[in-house]
């Protein structure tokens, strides 16, 4: 009988060509087998290790949880070769090291939810298996039977974007991609990210945003979240490239190109009814996961969209929300800081409006609906909402105000009660602080106030007129008269000539 070694010993010598393959095969079988024999007889082998705890934890074979089961499924089904019946079986038996039973009703169920495979959305897939019935019986029998369900290799399926019905809308396929697209690495991206939102527990020299409460009399303060330039310089390469291609809906006027306030309350002239209603903490009460919707809509893949939805959101640090001012309702309080302290939008990133915008198109589509039932019209420029319509909808604003209060709370948002108006068309109509009854005009006493202070400022002297001390006066003033002209070119052009004559 061979001196019982190592198998690794045996190898060792095969390699310097010493014996012939079969001998090294019936030594390396003699050392494997000796040891049990040895240990059985009370003489263990000393150039062997015991068996302890941490090493047969480390021998055990590990137990895939039912995520990573289903995960791994998902990835086989989008890696098959063809998207029929048959083929996932078999890339599912692949993976599983077997064909199982109930591998046949999981693919027609799978195929019943997904005519074409969702090369675009793993997560999805993997999420349908994991609730499938046949997967969970599958579950059920193998925790009875106590034979753990296996993975015998793994698979990765490739991401591909969906081709995107938007002209001009970038296509995206992978993280590595977009990170390209923006010019970082995949690492220096989830850092910009942060997925697992560690940036709000990190020292505040090492985040991604500065604060600023503003305090609001008689109201709830207002947060502004203020992305460090090179964050805002990837939010803004992103609001240009991947964003602005994204279509919006008609009733939209603020931040949008080619629209305005002006254009907004344009719409609502001589009516009989102007209602103004007010969207309470607009951007933070944009979650996360109306973000990743709209980006999954536009096409972009489960895993791009989910680092595009962590460089645009933001959880509010512990730190700043109990630095929260005094003011408003006790109520309206607590949920702005359960808004704040969940991913949302910051107001104050370059790409909140717009997406914004995007999230709020399925609301802006059900106002207009609700306006054309009252026969009349609807326009949204940010949390500003405003209706108009004839003496039907004067006489129907109580229900108007109850029913589109009613669709916005089943969108997720809330209306502010304080800001809600019903002004008939005897009273100053206004939308957005422009006068509307009967075309688009300043309200009177902001036209007498500018009206004077440039007379003054001929009469007396530009700084005497400056009580505020603005800086770049001159330049104030030119930015308040071209808002006039925009509403109305007529007024606009006199107090243009009366502002040449200023001596500066």
């Amino acid at each position: 009988m061979p001196d019982p070694c190592t198998a690794g010993a045996a190898l060792r010598s095969a390699q310097l060509r010493t014996r012939t393959d079969s001998r090294v095969i019936g030594e390396a079988i003699a050392a494997m087998t000796a040891q049990p024999r040895a240990r059985a007889a009370g003489r263990a082998d000393p150039a062997v290790a015991p068996v302890t705890a941490a090493s047969a934890t480390l021998k055990r074979t590990p137990r895939p949880s039912p995520t990573a089961i289903a995960a791994t499924l998902a990835q086989a089904f989008l890696s098959s070769p063809d998207w029929s019946k048959p083929a996932l079986m078999e890339s599912g038996a692949q993976v599983l090291g077997a064909r199982r039973r109930w591998l046949g009703p999981l693919a027609a169920q799978v195929l019943r939810s997904h005519p074409r495979p969702p090369v675009d959305a793993p997560r999805e897939l993997a999420a349908l298996v994991l609730v499938s019935e046949p997967f969970v019986e599958a579950l059920a029998k193998s925790v009875q039977q106590r034979k753990p369900i296996h993975l015998a290799r793994y698979v990765l399926a490739a991401g591909a974007a969906r081709d995107s019905q938007v002209r001009g809308a970038p296509r995206i396929d992978t993280v590595g991609a977009l990170a390209a697209r923006l010019g970082l690495g995949v690492g220096e991206l989830d850092w910009f990210a942060d997925p697992r939102h560690w940036n709000r527990r990190a020292d505040a020299r090492l985040q991604h945003y500065r604060y600023r409460w503003l305090v609001r009399p008689g109201r709830v303060p207002r947060l502004l979240e203020i992305p460090r330039p090179r964050l805002r310089f990837l939010q803004r390469a992103v609001l240009r490239e991947l964003l602005h291609p994204l279509p919006l809906h008609d009733a939209a006027h603020g931040f949008v190109p080619g629209r305005s306030a002006v254009t907004g309350a344009a719409q609502h002239t001589g009516r009989a009814v102007v209602v103004n209603l007010d969207l309470a903490s607009f951007f933070a009460h944009v979650t996360a996961g109306r973000v990743f919707g709209v980006l999954r809509q536009a096409g972009f893949t489960e895993a791009v969209a989910h680092q595009l939805t962590g460089l645009c959101t933001h959880v509010v640090p512990p730190r700043i929300l109990v630095q929260m001012p005094p003011g408003g309702d006790p109520a309206d309080r607590l949920a702005l800081r359960q808004a704040l302290s969940l991913p949302h939008l910051p107001q104050g990133a370059p790409t909140s409006p717009t997406l914004a915008n995007l999230s709020l198109r399925r609301l802006d589509s059900r106002l207009a609906g609700l306006a054309e039932k009252f026969d009349g019209g609807y326009t949204r420029y940010a949390d500003d909402l405003a209706f108009s319509g004839g003496r039907d909808m004067l006489r129907r604003a109580d229900a108007l105000v109850r029913a589109a209060g009613t669709i916005v709370e089943d969108e997720g948002h809330r209306l502010n009660r304080l800001k809600s108006r019903v002004r008939p068309a005897g009273t100053r109509q206004a939308v957005t602080s422009v006068v509307v009854n009967e075309r688009t005009n300043l309200a009177r006493d902001d036209f007498d106030r500018l009206k004077a202070i440039i007379h003054n400022c001929r009469v007396h002297g530009p700084e005497s007129q400056n009580r505020d001390s603005v800086p770049e006066f001159r330049s104030h003033l030119l930015g308040r008269i071209s808002w006039l002209s925009s509403l109305n070119p007529a007024r606009g052009a006199r107090l243009r000539q009366a502002f040449d004559l200023i001596t500066w």
